[in-house]
């Protein structure tokens, strides 16, 4: 009887054994507003990304992947929670998210992984369920951050830290694998950077680099906004109005130390006392172009340094030999305007701010040099590592695991249609709150406080200039995403909006030529 208990024990334990080795560690790397015109995997980037491209050649590159709330913050906690903002509670930045509830690592945690997160976190409260935890405090500077530490078995501590952001949190992510991990146990590590968030500070390596190049710019960059409902011109964040002196570089930022102060004037003084001195004689149009070669370079410069990062960090994978058995994820909080339709920023429910990159790479599951057109989502995130980790996705998630995809497989009764919802108004950049449907091939979007409406043939007018809803060859196409729209609220539990605030109809308001404040070079 002993014999049969200790064989049984042992095979048991066995079993354990197995199960623990065939769970892959999982590396989720997350950049905040990336987006696919400044990643070269997807095609026609304005720049290279070798280390990102990477994860894309050796794995799987998914072109219709959407966010459901395309801002910082509440896309982050549709990650963690795999629920829509709605019911995970953080509509807009500035909410603070309820840790205490069903997150992904802490699931990950139950079923044997060491979780940790490092970068930017910007959920205001103090990140749950992580053995370790080392985040940006709140939106996180791009130099000389303070940054909170703590985990599941100690106090949260802030500490001052010198040097570049992006440098500072591959180190720690860096020093984490190599010297903190449990080597026993499978691992989730958030790898997530601040980058390239506005006011796009490069790193000291990349201040010059572009200097002498000419960034084409988007077909729209001067749209004039007709053709669409009244929001798309009532919003205040145009390059051509909106961009501070700070964005612009024309004044340094406040808290680089001599050293570094010294290596930022040496970069941007002479570009900018060049610009000064013709600023008056410029046209509107040559002030707006000035305006998007000095933005986007910066942009890129910034996208430079994390790529870098995410290529130690594969390096290291590479090197001690875990990327056989490691599934890495790369995505963005939402998409971004790199000058499209004459804009910075996101939230809106067009393309360029409604699509975020998703590369994603697993030897032995997915096949190098992959494609999904499938539409996935930011919603799915929580569910895919939960499956790919062995552990019971709760019902109550309201995503799909994308493991099915990553094996080839055309998973049955996939989604044809998405949901989107926007909320942050009155706020930042006065954009009007919206929600909405999209086929990938129409888009219907309600711009539901002001009762105006949206319809796009994304075929025949992928930039978005002109709305079709009051278009009568467009009548069938109208009622039947109407409908896909109630059935869609239906099945999220949207219900009514509980977050709306006072209707106040943004203004734009006009600034002159440059709508620049004229500003002295910081001396060299």
């Amino acid at each position: 009887m002993r014999i049969c208990y200790t064989i049984f024990a042992a095979l048991l334990l066995s079993s354990f054994l197995n199960a623990a080795e065939e769970q892959p560690n999982i590396v989720f790397i997350f950049m905040d507003d990336h987006c696919e015109q400044a990643l070269s995997a997807y095609g026609d980037a304005k720049m290279t990304t070798p280390n990102l491209d990477r994860i894309a050649n050796d794995g799987m590159l998914f072109t219709r992947c959407y966010v459901t709330n395309g801002i910082c913050g509440p896309s982050r906690a549709v990650i963690q929670t795999g629920k829509y903002s709605h019911l995970n509670g953080f509509v807009r930045n500035g909410n603070t998210f309820d840790g205490s509830q069903q997150t992904f690592p802490k699931i990950l945690r139950k079923n044997g992984y060491q979780t940790a997160v490092v970068g930017k976190w910007h959920l205001k409260s103090t990140p749950q369920g992580f053995d370790y935890f080392d985040v940006l405090v709140g939106q996180g500077p791009y130099y000389n951050p303070p940054m909170l530490f703590g985990g599941i078995e100690s106090e949260a501590t802030q500490r001052d830290h010198t040097g570049y952001t992006t440098d500072i949190i591959k180190d720690k992510a860096l020093d984490w694998l190599k010297s903190s991990r449990d080597k026993e146990k499978p691992f989730m590590l958030m790898f997530q950077h601040k980058a390239p968030h506005r006011n796009w500070q490069p790193g000291p390596k990349y201040l010059n680099w572009l200097d002498d190049e000419t960034i084409p710019e988007p077909a729209t960059l001067f749209d004039d906004y007709s053709g669409r409902a009244s929001p798309a011109a009532n919003q205040t964040m145009t390059i051509k109005e909106h961009m501070t002196p700070s964005d612009l570089k024309l004044v340094a930022p406040g808290n680089l130390n001599p050293y570094q102060l010294k290596a930022w004037d040496a970069a941007y003084s002479k570009k900018n006392a060049d610009y000064l001195a013709k600023v008056d004689s410029m046209t509107e149009k040559e002030v707006i172009q000035w305006k998007y070669q000095r933005y986007v370079k910066d942009y890129l410069r910034c996208v430079r340094s994390v790529d870098d990062a995410v290529g130690e960090v594969l390096d290291y994978l590479d090197e001690e030999g875990l990327t056989e058995n490691t599934l890495v994820v790369y995505s963005s909080d939402q998409g971004w305007y790199l000058g499209e339709h004459g804009w910075f920023d996101k939230r809106w429910m067009y393309e360029e701010s409604l699509k975020t990159p998703l590369l994603a790479k697993w030897p032995g599951v997915i096949e190098p040099g992959g494609k999904s057109d499938a539409i996935v989502s930011n919603l799915d995130f929580a569910e895919t590592f939960l499956d790919a980790a062995g552990a019971d996705v709760p019902a109550d998630m309201q995503g799909e695991s994308l493991v099915p995809i990553f094996k080839g497989e055309e998973p049955k009764d996939w989604r044809t249609s998405f949901y989107y919802h926007y909320y942050e108004f009155p706020g930042a950049h006065s954009v009007a709150r919206h929600y909405g449907v999209t086929t990938g091939k129409h888009k219907l979007i309600h711009y539901y406080q002001l009762d105006e409406w949206e319809l796009f043939d994304l075929e025949k007018d992928p930039d978005e200039l002109k709305s079709v809803y009051d278009d009568a060859d467009y009548a069938e196409k109208r009622s039947e995403l109407k409908k896909e729209l109630d059935r869609l609220r239906e099945q999220y539990q949207v219900g009514e909006d509980t977050f709306v605030a006072p209707v106040r109809k943004p203004k734009n308001k006009q600034k002159g030529k440059s709508g620049e404040k004229k500003v002295k070079p910081p001396k060299a």
